[in-house]
């Protein structure tokens, strides 16, 4: 009992490993210029956050102080329980393409849904402590949705940036740069002045100083030029009004049974992309401070944070690396930087919110490119592309459903096409062979110069030795039963050799089952040999060791080969 409850409060399995970060950091001491540092990096980092807050909010189809409110209100419930020190939470631009759809086709209420339900399966995989298998999700997969996210929110801020008045905007890819293309004529060349000055900033500020943000110096120096000289360009206040710098009262969603279980893919889809790039960043973290982040812990302030942030009119949020990359910067080291940069949002957004509105909807459009541009993760992606023909394959795939169609499909398309190839990977290299055969056994896996293979033993007639190399689940159990048919004539004993057997599964079993079975009936005899401990123990289990007999299953090769002499020897003599 006592080792039960040590396991299940140690940070390293159980629900010890659900322990929230900042508990390490006071638990260690918690100084007054640690204090210091930490203030001055939240201070940064909610600056930088707050236009990214309001142009992902908009760009998701919300109103902009959503955006503020899903900032301070989700950042703060990250930073309090984050497996990392320096996570900084809030909405980022993987949701924009999911949240959009959402919006548009069952309004605010079915995304806060979304929102809730995405947050309490996040929380699930936490308790089941699957953080770590969030990580495993195959590369090519990330790269493919993220680019293609990319290339959708560029695609989405043309209209801004070249000042379109455009009152329908085609859902798909195609049709949008089709309709750009037919309305270039349209342009306003201030709007698209302001879009290019933006990103000119956002890209040569930091030669200047780093101690104001570039994306605050675009918005400043923008939104100063559009109100001094006049322009005639769209502003937030002219499309949104007047921003509400009131905090809404809790409250939860209201929908139907039906739109609920309509909702449960796209909400999926939200936790995944959640739990990837807050996982992502915490690794990014990770290697910046040299510390280490406890997985299932993040994904329950995921978890957390999602669920709450609807509840008081937000969106879903997630860890944000760009952000978290500048709390680490500028000398955040403990969670009560994440907690101050909620803070500072808030006190903007109750005191100078109403003052966003003067921001031209082309300087968001800017910035949102920019942040396109970053995430788009492109050198990587032709890198892939450069890889082996399954990765491309996944990659493009991945990549083309995102951009055409839809995230959701593209995520599950992905992982489903990821898991084929990999059971095909792992199938090609589960050997099944006769050893006894005239091969170069030892060349077939691998083993030329080991000196307790089979062909180095001396095989009494009527004896076959049969060897399974790798893991022998439901891909290779169909292998495993042709080869071991080819045989035209039965052995008088088949020693079956499972030396390199790491796992089985219920297939695999099924497959022994039947070989077993087919042997018997032929009079023939099985010996297990070398059987892996873990493997012995689900044969137990099904039943099958005794099946073959405790006698037939032994420890050695050698030990198999006594024991199938003695077996022939006792067939012939008996008359």
């Amino acid at each position: 009992m006592d080792k039960l409850i040590s396991q299940l409060f140690d940070t390293k399995q159980g629900f010890g490993s659900l322990k929230p970060a900042i508990a390490d950091c006071f638990r260690d001491g918690y100084s007054r210029q640690k204090l210091f540092h930490d203030v001055f990096a939240g201070v940064i980092v909610g600056i930088v956050a707050l236009p990214l807050s309001i142009a992902f909010a908009i760009a998701s189809g919300v109103k902009p102080e959503q955006g503020l409110i899903t900032a301070f209100v989700a950042g703060f419930l990250i930073s309090v329980f984050s497996g990392s020190r320096v996570q900084i939470g809030g909405p980022t631009g993987a949701f924009i393409i999911i949240l959009y759809s959402i919006v548009q086709k069952y309004g605010y209420d079915g995304l806060a849904a979304a929102s809730f339900i995405a947050g309490i399966f996040l929380i699930i995989l936490a308790v089941c402590q699957l953080g770590d298998v969030i990580k495993f999700i195959p590369y090519p997969v990330t790269i493919g949705f993220t680019t293609g996210i990319a290339v959708v929110i560029f695609t989405t801020q043309v209209r801004d940036a070249l000042g379109l008045q455009l009152t329908h905007i085609p859902e798909t890819f195609v049709g949008k740069w089709k309709l750009y293309c037919l309305s270039l004529s349209q342009t306003n060349l201030w709007s698209l002045g302001l879009a290019a000055l933006t990103i000119l900033i956002i890209i040569f500020w930091p030669k200047i100083t780093f101690k104001i943000p570039a994306t605050l110096a675009a918005i400043v120096i923008t939104s100063a030029m559009a109100a001094l000289f006049k322009l005639p360009v769209e502003t937030i206040g002219s499309r949104f009004g007047e921003i509400s710098s009131c905090l809404t009262m809790p409250h939860l969603p209201k929908l139907n049974l039906a739109q609920i279980t309509d909702l449960i893919r796209p909400a999926i889809s939200i936790a995944m992309l959640a739990g990837i790039e807050s996982l992502l960043s915490a690794v990014v973290a990770d290697g910046m401070t040299g510390k280490r982040h406890r997985s299932n812990a993040e994904l329950m302030a995921q978890g957390i944070a999602n669920c709450i942030s609807p509840i008081f009119g937000g969106i879903p949020a997630t860890g944000a690396i760009a952000r978290t990359a500048t709390n680490i910067k500028n000398g955040g080291t403990t969670p009560i930087a994440g907690i101050v940069h909620a803070i500072t949002i808030l006190l903007i957004f109750l005191f100078f919110a109403k003052q966003a509105a003067v921001i031209p909807m082309a300087t968001l459009a800017g910035i949102l490119m920019v942040v396109a541009y970053n995430m788009s993760e492109y050198h990587l992606f032709f890198k892939i592309l450069r890889g082996p023909r399954s990765d491309v394959l996944i990659l493009l795939m991945t990549f083309s459903l995102t951009v055409l169609l839809d995230l959701t499909v593209a995520i599950e398309v992905g992982i489903l096409m990821a898991a084929f190839l990999f059971m095909r990977r792992m199938i090609l290299v589960t050997q099944t062979q006769y050893t006894t055969e005239q091969v170069e056994a030892g060349d077939l896996f691998g083993l030329s110069d080991d000196p307790d293979a089979a062909e180095s033993k001396e095989i009494p007639e009527g004896v076959e030795v049969f060897e399974i190399n790798g893991p022998f689940f439901f891909g290779a159990a169909e292998k495993f039963k042709t080869t071991i048919h080819e045989v035209e004539k039965t052995p008088k004993v088949l020693i079956l050799r499972m030396r390199y057997v790491p796992m089985v599964d219920a297939t695999g079993i099924q497959a022994l089952d039947e070989v077993v079975a087919r042997h018997h009936r032929s009079d023939s005899v099985i010996i297990l040999c070398e059987v892996r401990q873990q493997v012995r123990t689900l044969l137990r289990k099904s039943g099958l060791l005794d099946k073959v007999g405790k006698d037939n299953v032994v420890f050695s090769l050698d030990n198999a080969l006594s024991r199938a002499s003695a077996l022939i020897q006792k067939s012939t003599a008996t008359p």
